[in-house]
This record gives C-alpha cells, structure tokens and sequence, in this order.
C-alpha cells in the first residue's frame, strides 16, 4: 500500500538516505521505482517465497522463481548477481525459515519491526548469526508508509551506491538497528487495507 511517493517522504522522514524495495516475488516494481526516483537511493529487489521461507534478494535484474527448496533459491540470487537474507526466520505467520538457516546466506534479518513475537525473533536470528557467522541486517517489513524506518540497518562504506552497499552486506560491514512498529501504526494498516479492499469490490460491483 506505499506509493513511490510515500516511499521516499516517510525514509527522508525517518532520517533514511537509502531503501529496499522487495515485493513478494515481483521485481518490476523495484526496478522501475529504483530507474525513475533521481533524489534518493532506492535499492531493487524482491522477497522470494522458497519451499521453506521468505527470502531477500537485493541487487538483482531479473526474477528469482519462487517454489524452490532455500538452498536452490539463495544459488539463483548469487547467480543473478545479488545478495541473498534471511528475513524474519523465527516470526509466527510470515513464512519463515527457521532451520532452513543456514551459512549459504549472505545475511540475516536480525530485526524486523513487524516481527512477532519481537523479542523471541531477534534473540534466536542473532544466535543463527553468529553460528552461521552471518552479517546482520535490519527491516522494518513496511507495507504502511508510517510503518517505514523503525528498523534499519547502518552500512560501512564510502560511497552511497547500490553496488557499494550490497558489498559491505556481503563482507559483513554492517549493522542492525531498530524497535517494534507501534502496534497503532498496525491497525491503521489494516483499516487501509480493509478500506482499499472495499473500494475494489465496490468498483467491480458497479
């Protein structure tokens, strides 16, 4: 529900001067948002659904296929020349990976901000971090633009570009910041939600 608009006021907003884009399993609109937005660097990429979990694919081209086992999935990232996360591996209700971890990644979502329960998630990926000897990283999971920026991830690098950046997220020169989202940020989500929803069924009724 973030226009490209929102996008780019709530990071500014939040004190952010890059972000991710990833839409389960679609690309194109990363993409396009990443070629036409010229004062802010948006990052391409998708959340791809393997047979065992969501995965980040940042910094590629083309689609990932989804379906496949986790292992598979991460090969394909590499192979089209992106960075591969584990995002929100122990959360309840979000297709996580759980022991499907492993040290194929290049990285792990040790915070999400939408992640439940929040504690328990960002202890046991911490763990799975430091026993796969992964970089950690952060996400706020934003599908409301208010939600945008209550997690982040701080990168080491001088120069503010996308190559730049998923490189220090490979080598693991990167850190994860962050808090829950306010529960109210959620249900004002949903009301959207249910509001856009309504409006398209309305439409189509008339």
């Amino acid at each position: 529900m973030i226009t490209p608009k929102d996008l780019i006021y709530y990071a500014k907003k939040r004190g952010l001067n890059a972000v991710a884009v990833t839409d389960h399993d679609y690309l194109d609109g990363a993409v396009k948002i990443a070629r036409e937005v010229k004062d802010f660097l948006v990052i391409p990429g998708m959340e791809v659904s393997s047979s065992d979990g969501h995965i980040v694919a940042l910094n590629i081209q083309e689609s990932v296929s989804q379906g496949l086992a986790a292992v598979e999935t991460v090969e394909r990232i590499h192979k089209a020349g992106g960075v591969a996360i584990a995002c929100h591996p122990y959360v309840y209700f979000k297709g996580c990976l759980r022991n499907a971890v492993c040290n194929a990644f290049d990285a792990i979502e040790v915070i999400n901000a939408r992640a439940f329960p929040f504690q328990h998630s960002v202890k046991k990926a911490k763990e799975a971090a430091e026993k796969f000897k992964l970089a950690q990283v952060a996400g706020t999971d934003a599908h409301y633009g208010p939600q945008i920026g209550y997690s982040y991830t701080t990168i080491d690098t001088e120069e503010l570009t996308v190559e730049a950046i998923t490189n220090a997220i490979r080598q693991g020169h990167c850190q994860a910041h962050g808090q829950q989202v306010p529960i109210i940020l959620n249900i004002q989500q949903q009301i959207q939600r249910l509001k856009r929803l309504t409006h398209k069924t309305a439409s189509k009724l008339s």
